[in-house]
């Protein structure tokens, strides 16, 4: 009985003595330390992986801190999404469940125990007169053991990056937003300047008419421009307020936290501008979504070797056991344990694996084919973006040095007519109107630069949505 005994636990140990120890896929943050790391470097600002109370309890102190000042930048409003967003730290989770994916593959798999009883009989043979154990391991499984995991590996790396690159996005997002915002409320102040000077001029307008010294054609053309100036007024206030909800939802606030405001005007431009003649090369070192695309292309290599290594036989068991039988004699009871050994698999007569090696080979092409696209993609879009970038500076210092002046210098030329009674009341007005106007185009190109600005750190980097580079920006939609 104590040989049997000893053959079974030597058969149910054999995998188990094989079992490494614990492997980084194991720790609670998950490699996050390498997500980090990476947006800190693109972004330049941290991220939290919230996992328990205290985390959050910490993370939301922060976030107050941070709302403190009431008027946030834009490094600020990145800093609170990055933070604060429910949905990045859902995807968060996904690296997690990568990681658990990783380590399950790391584990040998379980034998499978069976155990079974012949001749039970008479209390003199003590219930039994043959017991049978069994173990059934999958030899095939531990010969592909380390092909196994260098895939597992390779996806997990994957999902580093791709939850990098998820906090790329958010951080490109927030940053888009806060421009268009500020951009908005800008513009708001402009329109309402414009409607100052409609107002007077409606006003003079109808006191003319009374007096009969403006005709009625002309008072409605007046009428007409303040109707219309206040109904732009007003979709400027909306575009305004929905730009600002835009940027509360990504940086995750609600109740009392959404009283932020943000600054009346934009950063003026930048004396000049830092050149870039390595941007193709920089974008192809740096961009997160090619070198998912590369680990995908490397999983997929291991996966087709793996396949290779399997193709014949896809199912090779081991089967070991003892069986010991008992038996009554003249002196006493006689146990016999005899050992047991089986090896089964699969004879390849009717599939030889060929489709599955052909699918493994086209999903390698495939791959490979993508990477090629996404390089291409990278460079053009690296080389859109800069262009992009110095155009819309030069459009929006064209703005800041000739048109607006232009515009001032008329306005007070018109102003010091009309104290000398050379101009009309409605002629100075009509200046200033134009004036505003400018003054509105002048904004929107400096909008304009700073989303090109953004969407060159994102051709670099990554985490662009996409479009196309340094385009006009889209319509505000965010509050004050």
């Amino acid at each position: 009985m104590r040989l049997r005994k000893l053959n079974l636990a030597a058969a149910i140990g054999l995998p188990l003595v094989l079992a490494g120890c614990m492997t980084e896929y194991s720790a609670k943050d998950a490699g996050f330390t390498t997500v980090d790391a990476k947006v800190s470097t693109a972004a330049t600002k941290k991220s939290v992986w919230i996992q328990n109370r205290v985390q959050a309890d910490k993370v939301n102190a922060e976030v107050k801190a941070l709302l403190k000042r009431k008027t946030i930048d834009a490094d600020t409003a990145v800093q609170v999404a990055l933070l604060n967003n429910k949905g990045l730290q859902a995807a968060y989770a996904d690296l997690g469940d990568a990681s658990a994916d990783a380590w399950q593959e790391t584990l040998f798999l379980n034998p499978t125990v069976s155990i079974s009883t012949t001749g039970i009989g008479t209390p003199e043979l003590q219930a039994y007169k043959a017991i049978e154990g069994l173990v059934t391991t999958n030899i095939l499984a531990l010969l592909t053991r380390d092909k196994t995991i260098a895939v597992a590996d390779a996806r997990f790396r994957q999902a580093q990056l791709n939850a990098a690159l998820s906090t790329l996005q958010l951080a490109a997002e927030t940053r888009r937003a806060w421009i268009e915002t500020v951009a908005a409320w800008e513009t708001v102040a402009q329109l309402n300047q414009a409607q100052a000077a409609a107002d007077a001029s409606s006003e003079l307008a109808a006191k003319l008419g009374e007096t009969g010294a403006m005709g009625k054609g002309n008072q409605a053309r007046e009428h007409v421009f303040n109707a219309e100036l206040a109904g732009q007024a007003a979709e400027a206030r909306l575009a305004a307020r929905l730009a600002k909800e835009n940027l509360t939802r990504l940086m995750g606030l609600w109740g009392s936290d959404v009283d932020y405001q943000v600054p009346n005007r934009l950063p003026n431009l930048p004396k000049s501008l830092a050149r870039k003649d390595s941007i193709e090369a920089e974008a192809l070192k740096r961009r997160v979504d090619l070198q998912i695309a590369r680990l995908d292309l490397e999983a997929v290599a291991k996966s087709y070797k793996l396949t290779e290594a399997t193709r014949y036989v896809t199912d090779l068991e081991l089967i070991a056991g003892a069986e010991a039988e008992r038996e009554k004699e003249d002196h006493g009871t006689k146990v016999e344990t005899t050992g047991q050994f089986e090896l089964e698999f699969v004879i390849p007569i009717f599939d030889s694996g060929n489709a599955r090696m052909r699918k493994a080979e086209l999903a390698h092409m495939r791959s490979a084919n993508l990477l090629a696209e996404k390089a291409v993609n990278i460079r053009s879009e690296a080389r859109s973006a800069y262009e992009a970038y110095r155009s819309r500076y030069d459009i929006a210092r064209h703005y800041r040095n000739n048109v607006v002046p232009l515009r001032t210098k008329i306005e007070e030329e018109a102003t010091l007519s009309y104290n000398g009674m050379i101009t009309s009341t409605f002629e100075l007005l009509a200046d200033v109107r134009a004036k505003v106007n400018s003054t509105v185009l002048s904004v929107n190109a400096k909008r304009d630069f700073w989303l090109a600005d953004a969407d060159l750190m994102t051709a670099i980097h990554g985490g662009g949505s996409g479009g196309s580079a340094g385009g006009a920006a889209a319509e505000a939609g965010a509050g004050h």
